[in-house]
């Protein structure tokens, strides 16, 4: 097993040789905080079991708390939520965010409609990430919602409006989270007659619209859909806890140590995710493979090996947004140029991931070429060693770990990663659980 050298402000990481173990993933977010939201704004009591620990689901934790929705920690991994039947006992609150959208923008959805005096705010790249979409389109039905900083973005003010619409409209090429706000929120605004949501544009990241929908019937709601151009909500549901509830896996975090067992040998296995998984980003497995690396799956597992050098990729990563980052960085252990497109979502993400991951990217030695909406990856003979700046974002800190890797292309190096802990957002002991695989006694 190899060491990673842990300072204050960095993390020092080795050379690795080759990769091979079993890993337990934490909670995926994206379930753990809408089942959140969900279980607050249903009718009884829910049973959370393993839902994420971290910086994203303590935001959302806390602002339930604050808005007075009930809940108690069992044990590490069971959360107890007491539903309050689509209502809130706290009317006035003032709601820190973090920088998790998976938090805001549904909270925005529902307290819109619910009604209250709500302010919403976060750190300074929460007040750089649109929300404006979905904003409009709230306002534009008689929500009551103000801008107190840029127009577009948060801090957000919250007032008492009315809406009850028949129809709402929202754009679906910016951030597929304000539709899903919208869904999780439209049971609340089905009071008398059907509410019909409107995509206007392309709808990207519509494996996360998935995960919206199939939780949604779990909580007792179902949603009609017109393909992806629009869902209608009939009147009279009402969320009901499903009593238990289990957290998946999370398949974006899966995506680090599957693609180590397609770089550096193997087998790397991820329990908490498998070929039944609600969520998209179980598609990165199928890139893996169209790279060369050998894929096995069960029921609630996924496994990577390599097979050799990885060949280069021209694909379409609309669909796994987040999951595709990993593969811009495995990229550099392919056999020539690779093309990751339709990603202009990650500029609006924890940063702007384009810029970021082309900057690092070229500090290693790749050649990298950044689109309006895609990224070309050419990799280097030998990656050099670096220091990674991470902009406060868990994935860029992650992703990167992976050029530390040597395996079948021999062109690892050591890696500095500068300011680790924001991986806290998601995977709090992501590293030790990355060094934990790693290896460098091949006898």
């Amino acid at each position: 097993m190899t060491q990673a050298k842990i300072y204050p402000q960095h993390i020092d990481l080795e050379p690795v040789m080759r990769v091979q173990g079993t890993v337990r993933l934490p909670g995926s977010k994206s379930i753990s905080n809408r089942t959140l939201l969900l279980a607050a704004l249903s009718e009884g009591t829910t049973t959370i079991h393993d839902l994420l620990a971290s910086d994203d689901t303590n935001v959302m934790l806390d602002a339930l708390r604050k808005l007075g929705i009930q809940w108690e920690q069992k044990d590490e991994r069971t959360h107890v939520v007491h539903g309050a039947g689509g209502k809130l006992p706290v009317a006035q609150a003032d709601l820190f965010m973090g920088n998790a959208g998976t938090a805001i923008r549904p909270l925005t959805a529902a307290l819109a409609v619910i009604g209250g005096d709500y302010t919403l705010h976060g750190v300074e790249r929460m007040h750089e990430r649109p929300i404006g979409d979905l904003v409009d389109a709230l306002n534009a039905v008689g929500a009551s919602i103000e801008y107190t900083g840029n127009p577009g973005y948060p801090p957000l003010h919250i007032r008492k409006g009315h809406v009850q619409p028949d129809r709402i409209a929202v754009r679906g090429n910016v951030s597929s989270q304000f539709l899903t706000a919208l869904l999780m929120a439209a049971p609340l605004m089905a009071v008398a007659h059907p509410v019909t949501i409107e995509v206007v544009g392309e709808l990207i990241s519509k494996p996360y619209i998935e995960i919206t929908l199939n939780l949604m019937r779990r909580f007792g709601v179902t949603v009609g859909q017109d393909g992806w151009a629009s869902f209608t909500v009939q009147p009279g549901q009402t969320y009901r806890s499903p009593g238990s509830i289990h957290v998946e896996g999370d398949a974006s975090s899966a995506s680090y140590f599957l693609a180590a067992g397609a770089i550096a040998g193997g087998p790397v296995r991820v329990e908490g995710v498998g070929k039944e998984s609600i969520q998209g980003d179980v598609r990165f497995a199928d890139a893996l493979e169209l790279m060369g690396a050998t894929i096995t799956k069960g029921d609630n597992w996924i496994e990577a090996k390599s097979n050799g050098v990885l060949k280069a990729i021209d694909a379409d990563f609309n669909h796994i947004p987040d999951a595709a980052m990993t593969i811009a960085v495995a990229a550099l252990y392919a056999d020539g140029t690779s093309i990751l497109r339709n990603i202009a979502s990650w500029r609006v993400k924890e940063t702007d991931r384009l810029a970021a991951m082309a900057t690092e990217l070229r500090k290693v030695g790749a050649t990298v070429e950044e689109g309006p909406d895609y990224i070309r990856v050419t990799p280097p003979e030998t990656l050099s060693p670096a220091t990674i700046d991470t902009y406060d974002d868990h994935r860029m800190a992650m992703c990167f770990s992976l050029a530390s890797l040597d395996g079948a292309a021999r062109r690892g190096n050591a890696m500095r990663i500068n300011d680790p802990k924001c991986v806290a957002k998601t995977f709090p002991d992501y590293f030790e659980t990355f060094s934990g695989i790693a290896q460098n006694d091949l006898s």
